[in-house]
């Protein structure tokens, strides 16, 4: 107990599945955390688990693809809280369609959240971090940032970039010498509401046991992964265990990406 004893967290799209599990057990490990999301519903759940472990924590609104929402929660956390030392970009989104099916549209979408949500929030994080000796930024990418999948050209490039992303600004702020950390966590599939709206629409003939199966199959260890293994990553990166690491990748996939 006690990782992140005196830390301040914000967790993006917090309010169910990774976002909730990680803001959940950093306030287990001592983190006052702000846990935001665009839709409040599940959110009053979330805040009365982490009181209930005698934790604290807010929720506030947020869009992560604007600019003005990133300014906001971040102005927000310091009046509350005076300070921001750990930053997880986990909110995002999905579109299970290959190259042909997508469209700019919906390419955009994709983008605009996962992309252009963790660059802004990756900025804005720094940008507070500095003026108060440094932290931890931990960017939520994929195995899909590593590798390719077919079935979701879009969201494979917005991990691929937000890994690439990661990297450019670590270097920039370890060169300067704010004490700032960026990093990225690789998850597999996780057992979660949106690989489960994944598998119901890859399944055919909608036998969605079979094609978790197929999915689990993927996974040399066997079976997909649950929402607090990916949290202790997180937990790791946020904690001052992780000092020397920055610019990294922590993969937590179940042996999927070693072959």
């Amino acid at each position: 107990m006690g990782r992140v004893e005196g830390l301040v967290a914000m967790v993006t799209g917090a309010r169910r599945g990774l976002g909730k599990a990680s803001a959940v057990l950093l306030a287990k490990e001592g983190a006052k955390v702000v846990i935001t999301d665009r839709n409040p519903d599940g959110a009053d759940a979330v805040l009365a688990e982490i009181e209930k472990a005698g934790g604290e924590a807010v929720f506030l609104d947020q869009d992560v693809s604007k600019e003005a929402d990133w300014q906001r929660v971040i102005e927000r956390t310091i009046d509350r809280f005076g300070k921001l030392d750990i930053l997880v970009n986990n909110a995002g989104v999905g579109a299970g369609k290959n190259i042909e099916q997508i469209s700019l549209e919906e390419w955009r979408w994709v983008m605009s959240v996962n992309l252009d949500g963790a660059f802004l929030g990756t900025k804005y994080g720094i940008e507070a971090m500095k003026k108060t000796g440094g932290g931890s930024i931990i960017n939520m990418s994929s195995i899909e940032g590593i590798i390719g999948d077919s079935r979701m050209v879009a969201y494979d490039a917005s991990k691929g970039g937000l890994r690439t992303l990661t990297k450019s600004a670590a270097l920039h702020c370890a060169q300067r010498g704010y004490n700032i950390r960026v990093n990225t966590v690789h998850p597999g599939f996780i057992d979660t509401e949106m690989v489960r709206g994944f598998l119901k629409a890859q399944a055919k003939d909608g036998d969605i046991e079979s094609a978790r199966k197929a999915l689990e199959r993927l996974h040399p260890i066997g079976h997909l992964g649950e929402p607090d293994d990916v949290a202790y990553a997180v937990l790791y990166l946020a904690s001052r265990e992780s000092k020397f690491a920055t610019g990294s990748e922590l993969v937590v996939d179940g042996g999927y990406t070693a072959r």
